[in-house]
């Protein structure tokens, strides 16, 4: 049977080229890589690289400069025209030995096909882009590489489930975004809410189901905020429209659940999907159902998204529409002792934020992060709002209730790298945007900025380009050398994010370029001791554990895509990229 492999997403040929024309002597041009992917008798192979293929089971190859490759049981054996050899293993970057076949390119890679996956090596690249590692779904439709044909840009790979094209193409970041920002509106928008999706047929977009998740509000915010800097970059009508849309439904999500002040996790219509196991509750007229449990990184993802919206949206009725739901979920907060009250007067888990509370055993190891995040939310309410009421309350649980100083105890408490909570890390950057951009108190700016300092300092080795843009936005005073640098990470790692963002598995713990962990992470996952680029990791968001060594979900998810967009379009708003 002939044609694409149904099982693997792979952006077309069409994007491509769209993508070639887009490119314009003001973007930064870099190579982005595609697969695609096909049964071994489909039609559009073409007949010179069947031929290729069939003599693809090389050992030992010559290079376009005149060096001889060959495979030796210590690893991968380069010699030059005078003899000179050198050899590379795990120690010099070769991710995994058992090879099966080479290739030369014309272009100086060298294509290594082995019984657990492909490797390439362009051996004159800086040590940073030197190698390049495929495994699993995303790249191929088997991981036993039976031969490799190469040309320009890239290699055909013939594995026994099909055939794969790899092939490194001219792009933008912009263009990138373009496919990002339909995808999500096309698969991953309900009603204006944002959430990964559902595949029904493991890696088969056609099968995508709609989801709500535990979520909603924070991935929609963060959606938001992306489009907003967006339009603030770009004056995109689109992404007016865009956030606007999520806008509404982020909005909507506090007055849907009847309690005021009290926002929903997600909501549904009647006769929607949802998991049958969770706390819903229908609305008066039996049309739809929310979702409740509500906790802390909802109020983050909400406040976070209030700011940016308010912000960069100066039309008087986005404005309005904010300082509502923000006005609405403080007030709730300050009438019920800085507790969210839900449902029969339940306090959800984390979303207590009283004195009281702090006092708990549970609560002293949550009032850093917890007290950060009232702080944030009360600044932020009294900036979109204008009432004297919330700057009280601020300077109150500052000064008096001393919620700066268990911010800043949090500084103390810094868990070794294998217990970190990386949720935990996102809600504190996010909090921290907004309150360092809003705080003119000189005191209290320098104890946010310590703070900021010291926490990007602790997550540096992860290369959250997240992270890096929210640093760059609100520390003032970094030297240029090493904005320069953190700059040319945070392109790096955008650059190296898979176009598609379908959770395939991802195993690189038979690896032996990496260097592992002793000790698993906290929750009893290996992991390794430097981050694993994005084209080489299952795709996850930015709360999850970037050092692990395996993931995904055999391509039963979509993930929205907002973790791309929202660093990108924040370091365009802000000058950065």
């Amino acid at each position: 049977m002939s044609g694409v492999i149904p099982a693997t997403f792979a952006l077309g040929r069409s994007h491509g080229e769209t993508a070639r024309a887009s490119l314009s002597k003001h973007e930064h041009a870099y190579l982005q890589l595609f697969s695609e992917q096909y049964r071994a008798d489909d039609v559009r192979i073409p007949a010179k690289v069947r031929s290729g293929l069939a003599q693809g089971t090389h050992r030992a190859v010559h290079d376009s400069r005149g060096r001889s490759w060959r495979w030796a049981r210590e690893g991968l054996r380069e010699q030059d025209a005078s003899g000179n050899y050198r050899m590379w293993r795990g120690a010099e970057g070769l991710p995994v030995s058992g090879m099966t076949c080479l290739a030369a390119g014309p272009d100086g890679r060298i294509w290594i096909g082995t019984s657990e996956g492909l490797a390439c090596l362009e051996p004159d690249a800086p040590p940073s882009r030197r190698w390049f590692y495929f495994w699993g779904r995303r790249y191929l439709p088997d991981n036993r590489v039976t031969a490799v044909w190469a040309e320009p840009g890239g290699a055909w790979v013939q594995t026994p489930a099909g055939i794969a094209e790899i092939t490194f193409r001219p792009y933008t970041l912009t263009a990138k975004s373009a496919v990002f920002v339909e995808r999500l509106e096309k698969r991953h928008s309900r009603y204006g809410l944002v959430a990964d999706s559902q595949l029904l047929r493991p890696g088969d977009i056609s099968s995508n189901r709609p989801a709500p998740s535990d979520n909603d509000g924070l991935w929609t915010a963060l959606y938001v905020a992306a489009e907003c800097f967006r339009y603030a970059a770009t004056a995109a009508p689109q992404a007016l429209a865009f956030a606007r849309t999520s806008l509404d439904a982020l909005t909507r999500l506090v007055t849907i659940t009847g309690i005021p002040g009290f926002p929903a996790k997600a909501y549904v219509r009647k006769g929607d999907y949802r998991t049958p196991d969770e706390e819903w509750y229908w609305t008066a007229d039996g049309e739809w159902q929310w979702k409740g449990g509500t906790t802390n990184d909802e109020l983050v993802g909400h406040f976070f998204g209030y700011y940016v919206a308010y912000q960069l949206l100066t039309d008087p009725r986005d404005r309005r529409q904010v300082a509502a739901a923000a006005q609405s979920i403080a007030t709730h907060l300050l009438d019920h002792e800085f507790k969210l009250v839900g449902p029969s007067g339940r306090v959800p888990q984390w979303s207590d934020y009283s004195p009281e509370y702090f006092q708990t055993r549970e609560g002293q190891k949550e009032r850093a992060g917890l007290a950060l995040e009232l702080l944030s939310h009360l600044k932020v309410a009294h900036y979109v709002t204008g009432a004297e009421r919330f700057q009280h309350a601020y300077e109150r649980i500052a000064y008096d209730m001393n919620y700066v100083a268990y911010a800043l105890g949090g500084l103390q408490e810094l868990p070794s790298r294998p217990l970190t909570n990386y949720s935990d890390e996102e809600l504190t950057f996010l909090a921290l945007y907004p309150l360092l951009q809003l705080e003119t108190e000189p005191k209290l700016l320098e104890k946010y900025r310590l703070l900021l300092d010291v926490l990007w300092q602790w997550t540096r080795a992860e290369q959250n380009p997240l992270w890096n843009m929210i640093y760059l936005a609100c520390q003032p005073r970094v030297e240029s050398h090493l904005k320069d640098a953190v700059v040319a990470e945070t392109r790096d790692v955008l650059e190296r994010i898979p176009m598609e963002t379908i959770c395939w598995t991802v195993k690189n713990s038979q690896r032996q370029d990496i260097l592992f962990s002793p000790f698993p992470d906290r929750d009893g996952r290996a992991q390794a001791l430097l981050v694993i680029p994005p084209n080489e990791r299952w795709v996850t968001k930015w709360n999850d554990n970037l050092f692990l060594l395996d993931g995904g979900d055999g391509g039963r998810t979509e993930d929205d895509g907002a973790f791309f967009l929202l660093p990108y379009w924040m370091g365009r708003y802000h000058g950065f990229l």
